[in-house]
């Protein structure tokens, strides 16, 4: 099974990559940016830069749409696909139907399509282990639902049948859990920064915070810290400390109250 990656960010840096070591042939890969197809190809055994989007000659069954929501629709609109080949994107939030929708659209020839949404946080120049990912599928046909299961197993020890709306709820929920707290520990390295001290020193503090969460059947019942206390004292001394950096204050005003509230009987 020949495959072709449309977009060469970080999702498709790491899939085309675990996809290769279970022995599936990646023929081509198109960036918009030439020069990121080409640092992709050459992480890979014989990938070629695809120039365009015209594939009509392309011999790939499988096309893997890895670029963001917002660009899709001008993407699929400049997209030429072989008749009966499978497009399938990899977003968190775009519904099945939608893609459905700019295919029926855009394209003349008979495409399928599908889901295959791995659940996790792609960082190019930092190694994930794919067997420990999950993947979410979905596809409105049996037998691309099949080929899609067939490839998600061979990399990964856990899939899911997920449909759009409830791939939408959990993607609302990893922003929280990656994307928002991410941004929180940067806050803290800079608040450390600012004041000489290293970023080290709460290592032990986000462990211990991370095991406690996935060992909690309630993580709000495992809150500490002044919120949690309503210490009032320690909280106005806090949101003073932050008085020249409004967004920083915002961010810990908001939190605050929210964490207060959710402990006021």
């Amino acid at each position: 099974m020949k495959i072709s990656f449309i977009g060469a960010g970080n999702v498709a840096w790491h899939l085309s990559q675990a996809l290769e070591t279970a022995n599936y042939d990646i023929e081509t890969v198109y960036s918009r940016n030439p020069s990121n197809a080409r640092a992709l190809t050459q992480q890979l055994y014989n990938a070629q830069v695809h120039r365009g989007l015209d594939f009509l000659d392309s011999n790939s069954e499988i096309f893997f749409l890895c670029v963001s929501d917002d660009a899709m629709e001008e993407v699929i609109r400049n997209l030429s696909l072989p008749s009966g080949a499978i497009l399938v994107h990899t977003s968190g939030s775009k519904t099945l139907n939608e893609l459905q929708e700019l295919v029926d659209v855009y394209l003349d020839e008979t495409i399928r399509t599908g889901v295959f949404y791995p659940l996790q946080t792609f960082t190019k120049m930092f190694h994930v282990n794919f067997s420990e990912i999950p993947i979410c599928l979905e596809s409105s046909n049996l037998d691309v639902e099949n080929l899609l299961i067939t490839l998600a197993q061979s990399i990964s020890d856990v899939t899911y049948a997920v449909n759009s709306e409830e791939r939408k709820s959990i993607h609302l929920a990893a922003v929280y859990a990656c994307n928002f707290t991410n941004h929180l520990w940067g806050i803290a390295q800079d608040l450390m920064k600012k004041n000489d001290l290293e970023f080290k020193l709460l290592e032990p503090l986000i462990k211990e915070t991370l095991r406690k969460a996935l060992e909690s059947e309630d993580i709000f019942a495992v809150q500490t810290g002044p919120a949690r206390r309503n210490d009032q004292k320690i909280i106005k001394r806090q949101i003073g400390a932050l008085k020249d950096n409004v967004g920083y204050k915002k961010i810990y005003e908001s939190i605050t109250e929210d964490i207060i509230d959710k402990n006021t009987i």
